[in-house]
């Protein structure tokens, strides 16, 4: 990465850990919404489900989706808001141009108002679609706090906040940290949601595929030489080969690669092993090796019990899930996910 990029995205993150406030999970629990929507979780698992069950693919951007809104303003609905005449929206910015899902969120949502009006967030239809999407690929299972409200704000530029695939250890540690997350979350969310064109997350990237753009600096020209062999030194240089198979260019903005070949639509372990012999697309990826604690989890991972991965990812989406949310009388119940009340 050029010095000058670095500079920036550390000042980057010097500002987003003034403007987020630590993850808050006051007002929010299990059950929330028992006495006023008891069948809540039951219509978002049946509906979530009529999609999944056509397009398993779309598990993992739901849960980037998720992703995505908690780091930029916190979890509070702001991704699902469309632009207006005088604001570009979240949803427009680059890094989030190829999340998909938007359907099942809306589906969801109409349903839940059918059977509750008025009483529901978005952002709780959101984490509970982003849990039961993942469960229905056969991934892990966890508790989902609800009581968050929605957020009237979404503005495009504020998707800095969303940690960049050339990101090195210090600064996804300082993203990470911004929402309360730990060394051990930023590794756990980094195995199953990397699917995006530009910018992804950690922990989730199990499934799912990714653009050559996102990495084909690393097997192309990295350093600026010009030559054949000038590659990103922390890729299997035997692995280079592979990868300009399949991104034949160095501006190849259109193919799309398996993150974990063999395993793109199965929610496990698998690229832990990937990452560990250095064949992680991402710079993200292959920082997770400069760090003595993330290197740690990630030697851990690779033999250790599928059970133990998924409890812990599930423990870090509950973490995931309180940063920044809007609870009590802030914020408001949107009708709709892509506009604010009237």
């Amino acid at each position: 990465m050029a010095p000058n990029t670095l500079l920036k995205l550390s000042a980057a993150v010097t500002l987003i850990l003034f403007a987020l406030s630590p993850a808050d999970a006051q007002g929010l629990k299990v059950g929330f919404y028992a006495k006023r929507c008891p069948n809540l979780e039951a219509i978002v698992y049946k509906t979530t489900a009529r999609f999944i069950n056509v397009a398993p693919t779309l598990a993992a951007p739901l849960l980037r989706m998720h992703f995505h809104d908690c780091f930029v303003r916190g979890c509070e609905g702001s991704i699902l808001l469309n632009s207006t005449k005088s604001v570009q929206a979240e949803k427009d910015a680059f890094p989030n141009l190829s999340l998909r899902g938007y359907q099942v969120i809306d589906a969801v949502k109409a349903a839940v108002e059918k059977a509750c009006p008025g009483v529901v967030s978005c952002a709780d239809v959101l984490a509970l679609v982003a849990r039961d999407a993942i469960s229905q690929i056969k991934g892990p299972f966890w508790q989902v706090e609800t009581g968050r409200r929605d957020g009237r704000v979404s503005i495009a530029a504020e998707a800095i906040n969303l940690p960049p695939p050339f990101a090195n250890i210090t600064v996804l540690k300082a993203m990470f940290g911004a929402n309360g997350l730990n060394a051990k979350d930023l590794v756990v969310l980094s195995v199953s949601n990397r699917n995006l064109m530009s910018y992804r997350i950690k922990g989730g990237h199990t499934i799912g595929n990714s653009h050559c753009s996102s990495f084909s600096n690393r097997i192309y020209n990295y350093s600026g030489r010009g030559d054949s062999t000038d590659t990103d030194p922390k890729l299997d240089k035997a692995y280079v080969p592979t990868l300009r198979v399949k991104c034949k260019s160095p501006n190849d903005v259109t193919t799309i690669v398996e993150m974990d070949p063999g395993s793109f639509r199965t929610f496990d372990s698998g690229y832990y092993k990937l990452v560990s012999k250095r064949r992680g697309l991402f710079e993200s990826d292959a920082a997770l090796l400069s760090d003595p604690e993330t290197k740690a989890y990630v030697e851990q991972r690779i033999n250790g019990p599928i059970e133990e991965f998924f409890k812990d990812f599930g423990d870090s989406m509950v973490k995931m899930g309180r940063s920044g949310v809007l609870t009590g009388n802030n914020g408001e119940i949107r009708k709709q996910c892509m506009v604010v009340n009237s």
